[in-house]
């Protein structure tokens, strides 16, 4: 049996708990809908979850993005360069990435700082809504973890040619 390795694990893993948050968001909206429209008679806590799971959903869907190499790109201008070139200039682009998601991770780390400081409650739920708020560094940390294994890629490549990349989209499987 194939020994799995931390970004292997990582992957399926990541994969998983996409899969199990959307299907909960499903549940959770359907219920909302039947209960609302059949019996006419809302639940509080469904659209408060629903919108928790799905903005976890989107920021932790960056990450995944990121692996499969489906985030938007111009490629236009990288075309134009040599194989090696387009991998110097994709190792820019995931440092300016980084560097962003970097500003990201300190403000939303921040602002669940002082939501944590403040003590509020989410008024359906009864729950801090840091638990919202907290997808969004989690998410930037995991795109920057993307990130660094792009980058590392693009080493590999600009080291050894194309061969170093034929194994899957983005450079990432």
């Amino acid at each position: 049996m194939k020994k799995m390795t931390a970004i292997k694990i990582y992957d399926h893993l990541e994969e998983i708990i996409l899969v199990i948050l959307f299907v909960i968001l499903v549940a959770v909206i359907f219920l909302q809908v039947v209960t609302r429209y059949v019996f006419n008679n809302s639940l509080s806590w469904t659209e408060a979850l629903g919108r928790y799971i799905f903005v976890w959903l989107s920021w932790l869907g960056v990450s995944l993005a990121a692996k499969k190499g489906e985030h938007i790109k111009i490629t236009a201008f990288i075309d134009k360069f040599s194989f090696k070139k387009a991998q110097f200039l994709n190792i820019l682009s995931e440092i300016l990435v980084i560097a962003i998601c970097g500003v990201t991770i300190y403000y939303g780390v921040v602002l669940c700082d002082m939501l944590i400081g403040m003590n509020s409650q989410d008024a359906a739920l009864h729950i801090n809504p840091v638990f919202g708020y907290a997808a969004v560094p989690v998410g930037c940390g995991l795109q920057v973890l993307r990130s660094i294994q792009s980058m590392l890629k693009s080493c590999q490549g600009i080291r050894f040619g194309t061969q170093a990349l034929d194994n899957g989209e983005g450079g990432m499987e």
